[in-house]
């Protein structure tokens, strides 16, 4: 076989052995146009894309792409709003498993419609790329269906591995084995998600879009606090979760709440990573005790402080040793302790996946104003909750994935209200 999975993909192949590993992104389009110009646009874009005929390999870790028609099959889906509608599909996308090796279609397309709008809704394994690239996918469909563009270049189908990060920065790699037995403490001071049943992967999801006041007063507020946007969202997560981690309460040890912030490391594989169909997704983790009484802003720099030294420092590397660390060991443990591993090793209460469509929408006419675009991402055994906070213009929507062994929909009905009404009711 041609390609061989790199560190990211192998990692996401060993959690959706487990329960499927899917995320699901879905864009506004024309809700007058006929379906079977949108299937013609989607099977001439996997072919010209060259993303057809996908065989995967997982016990030797390699995969080709050999061409062929375009396999998908366009499912529609209606309710009386659209939004309804597409939060149940994404939901039960999240959960439906692709082919586990061999031959196999790596991607499921559907029309959610309303009276209110259609989306085009695409759920992808998520082991073939990150979401920078599905944006790049659903942005050819969308402009083939309207006749605008149809021959983009065909993207690099395997991208490279993570051996260049090592040789590039091996003297930071170095030095970030030296912070190991710290992280290890921090892990040890981290409340660990509790599961009703820790083998159930079962994935809810709900939707949400930020009210108008609070979308003017994030990007506001990071600003004056000298902070990122995602910062601010990390330190609002982290307030939300306080209520939903009881446990920490008189605690003596683990009082801290862990979150993480997904990082796309495409950028630092050069020219062949932002040519890539490919997947590079890393996290770095925040870990915070939240004492009572403390205010956004003074949450928003402590995290601050954090994420920029991992970037500063490139700690996301530590990351990716642990990720081969996991691969050798990961043969060795039954179901039932792969399952709670990363509870017990790297404990994190929730997610971040932060998207600015603003940033990687190609315009023609800045004037023209972006289409809804929302997306769910998987939680996988590392974290119980997942927030995809995407920005689109001035709106900002947010679909949250939790496992249903942790939380139910009323825990993230409250987290939701508590993030907002903690953003509004600021000066």
């Amino acid at each position: 076989m041609r390609g061989a999975l790199n560190l990211f993909q192998s990692n996401m192949l060993r959690w959706r052995a487990m329960h499927p590993y899917n995320a699901v992104h879905a864009v506004e389009v024309d809700r007058h146009m006929p379906r079977a110009d949108i299937e013609s646009a989607i099977a001439a874009t996997l072919e010209h894309w060259g993303l057809t005929g996908l065989a995967l390999d997982g016990r030797r870790g390699r995969y080709e792409y050999r061409g062929g028609p375009a396999r998908s099959v366009l499912t529609v889906v209606a309710g009386a709003r659209m939004l309804d509608t597409l939060e149940a599909e994404i939901e039960r996308q999240l959960n439906t498993p692709f082919e586990a090796d061999g031959a196999l279609d790596p991607f499921r397309f559907f029309l959610a419609s309303g009276a209110d709008g259609t989306m085009l809704g695409l759920a992808y394994d998520h082991f073939i790329a990150a979401g920078d690239s599905i944006v790049e996918l659903l942005q050819s469909i969308v402009a083939r269906c309207a006749g605008e563009e149809g021959h983009a270049a065909a993207p690099l189908l395997y991208p490279p591995r993570q051996g260049r990060l090592y040789r590039t920065h091996w003297r930071r790699a170095l030095a970030g084995l030296g912070r190991v037995p710290a992280q290890v403490r921090n892990a040890r001071r981290t409340a660990r998600p509790r599961y009703g049943d820790a083998m159930d992967g079962h994935n809810g999801y709900r939707l949400y879009l930020l009210p108008a006041d609070a979308s003017q007063r994030l990007p506001a507020c990071a600003k004056a606090w000298s902070v990122t946007v995602n910062d601010v969202l990390l330190a609002l997560l982290l307030l939300a979760l306080d209520p939903l981690v009881p446990q920490r309460r008189g605690a003596r040890q683990r009082v801290a709440i862990g979150v993480a912030s997904i990082m796309n490391l495409r950028s630092e594989f050069g020219a062949p990573g932002r040519a890539a169909f490919g997947q590079f997704l890393g996290s770095l983790r925040v870990a915070h005790p939240v004492p009572d009484g403390i205010g956004l802003e003074r949450l928003s720099r402590d995290v601050h402080a954090e994420t920029e030294q991992v970037k500063r420092e490139k700690l996301y590397l530590q990351t990716l040793i642990a990720m081969r660390w996991v691969k050798a060991i990961w043969p060795l443990l039954d179901p039932a302790q792969r399952a709670g591993f990363y509870a017990k090793t790297y404990p994190l209460h929730a997610g971040l996946s932060a998207m600015n469509l603003n940033a990687l929408w190609r315009r023609s006419d800045p004037a023209k104003p972006l289409p809804v675009y929302i997306r769910g991402v998987p939680t996988g055994p590392l974290a119980p909750l997942v927030v995809a906070f995407t920005t689109v213009g001035e709106r900002f929507y947010a679909g949250i994935s939790y496992r249903t062994a942790a939380f139910d929909r009323d825990d993230v009905d409250h987290l939701w209200t508590g993030l907002t009404r903690r953003l509004t009711t600021l000066p």
